[in-house]
Formats: structure tokens, C-alpha cells, sequence
């Protein structure tokens, strides 16, 4: 399959691993990558987490999205630059992994995660266990060839109503079928939890800059994500609705709550904190 691990596998190389406990290596963007939004450098540091917890299990486990207590969003990045990853495991197990990690460029911290935690699930449910371990055995030695990442498939965010500067709704359909899927995963495909925390923050930026508080002439800028939590895998070609809600706004920062439903049903939720940014 020309796509597994090259459609969304963002570590290019493991420089160190002690499995279970700590992990580091890197991630190129590609060049002539559109965008590389905080979403998927968060993706990047989760993966290199991940590459630890499945080596703490030999591979018959693997980890999946499920809380992130804490994403500070600390910079942008752009295409040709090299993440600096970083993981650090409180715990891996059969059941569960907990970790925090970074991300860098030139040494400059441009996305840090606290108190994450990723339900373990049986590794042949999703991945060639087989195939896992070998990746492994290349990231560790001479590294991936570059360059497989070549950008989103089109995530649109529709809004359907609300209120301005209060509410903000918005429908999202998952394509039925994009690369991404064949990397996320071979054996059963599922929507990455951080393309979900993407769209979600994409309606949470449209509605903050409707608030008519914001200090004049400047822009509210995302800052942090908080208990972040995904509860159940999505698969292609759902239908989701988005919900974005202000709930406290200063000259400071604003607050909001997004959560994301199928039906009746809440999939998942987060806090995002929004700062003015611009000349005073």
C-alpha cells in the first residue's frame, strides 16, 4: 500500500527511544506544504509518543487519541522547517499511555502538551503489527524518506447558525475517502482526532473575531486547548455538528467551549483560550 506511512506519518527519524519512558526525533515539512497548521504539529508530537508506548508493548498494542489536558499553542510553523519532537511517558501499558511532549524549531518551543493520555487497542485491529515493527527499525536507523505528507484533503467547515459573537454552529463531513486513511489506519480507517481539533478550532477563530470587545486594532489569536477529550472513533463519510460557545471574554482573553456531536450523541469537547496579539 503506496500510502501506508506516508500519507500522515509526520517522524521522519527516532534519535533516541528508551521504551515506555522517553522518545525524541524529527519531522521535515515538506516543502511546497500549504499549511501545517498547530493541529498537526500536536499530531506529530502524539506520534512520536506513540512510537515509544508500542515499543514499551512489542507491538501488539497501539495508542489512539483520547485526552489532552493541555496543548499551548506557542508559535506557527511553515514548510521547510524541521520539528524538533519530544516525549516524555508517565506511563505505557496494555490498557493506556500518559504522556507530555513538545515541539521546536531551531530550539524554540512552538507547541507544548501536558497530561495526555491515549487508550491502548489491539494493534492488528488497525496496523500490520509486522509492518509497525519494521517502520520502527527504519525511524531508528536511516530514518523515512522525506516528503510523503503532501497536505489536507479539503475539510470543510459549514456554518448553519447560532449567534454572532455568542454561538457559533457549523456541520463538517468527513471526506469518505482521502490518503490520510490508508495511514490512519490500513486496517480500519478512522478520522485523526487532531483534524477534528483543526476544524474545531478553525469555527472557535471564527466566532472570537466577532466578539466586538477585542482591544482595537488588534486580533485574537488562539493561545491554548484544554481538556481536550475524544470519545469515540469517527470514520469516513460522517456527518458531524460543530458547536463553538463563548463563555468568558476580558480585554486579557476569551474562552471558549467547542464541542463536536453526531446526533444526539457528544463525541468530543474542549476549552480553547484566545489572546489579542497586534500593536497595542
Amino acid at each position: 500500500m503506496d500510502e501506508f506511512f506516508r500519507a500522515f506519518s509526520l517522524v521522519d527519524r527516532i534519535l533516541s527511544c528508551e521504551a515506555g519512558v522517553s522518545v525524541r526525533g524529527l519531522y521535515g515539512i515538506p516543502l511546497g506544504t500549504e499549511a501545517f497548521p498547530a493541529a498537526l504539529v500536536a499530531e506529530a508530537v502524539g506520534q512520536l509518543a506513540a512510537w515509544s508506548a508500542m515499543a514499551a508493548v512489542d507491538f501488539q498494542r497501539r495508542p489512539v487519541a483520547g485526552i489532552a489536558g493541555g496543548i499551548e499553542l506557542l508559535g506557527e510553523v511553515r514548510a521547510g522547517q524541521t520539528l524538533e519532537l519530544a516525549a516524555e511517558l508517565e506511563s505505557a501499558d496494555i490498557e493506556a499511555v500518559a504522556y507530555g511532549g513538545s515541539a521546536s524549531v531551531d530550539g524554540i518551543a512552538v507547541l507544548r502538551l501536558t497530561h495526555c493520555v491515549g487508550p491502548m487497542v489491539l494493534m492488528e485491529d488497525f496496523d500490520d503489527p509486522a509492518a509497525v515493527r519494521s517502520r520502527f527499525g527504519v525511524l531508528r536507523g536511516e530514518g523515512a524518506r522525506p516528503g510523503g505528507f503532501t497536505g489536507l484533503p479539503p475539510l470543510p467547515v459549514e456554518r448553519v447558525g447560532g449567534e454572532v459573537g455568542n454561538v457559533a454552529r457549523a456541520m463538517l463531513c468527513v471526506p469518505p475517502s482521502a490518503r490520510i486513511f490508508a495511514d490512519h489506519f490500513p486496517r480500519r480507517p478512522v478520522f485523526p482526532g487532531s483534524l477534528l481539533m483543526h476544524a474545531n478550532l478553525e469555527l472557535a477563530t471564527q466566532l472570537v473575531r466577532e466578539i466586538t470587545q477585542a482591544p482595537a486594532g488588534r486580533t485574537w489569536r488562539p493561545r491554548a486547548i484544554s481538556d481536550m477529550k475524544l470519545r469515540a472513533f469517527i470514520p469516513p463519510g460522517e456527518v458531524l455538528e460543530l458547536e463553538a460557545r463563548l463563555e468568558e471574554c476580558s480585554e486579557r482573553e476569551a474562552e471558549l467551549l467547542v464541542e463536536t456531536r453526531r446526533g444526539k450523541r457528544l463525541l468530543g469537547s474542549a476549552r480553547v483560550t484566545f489572546v489579542p496579539e497586534g500593536p497595542p
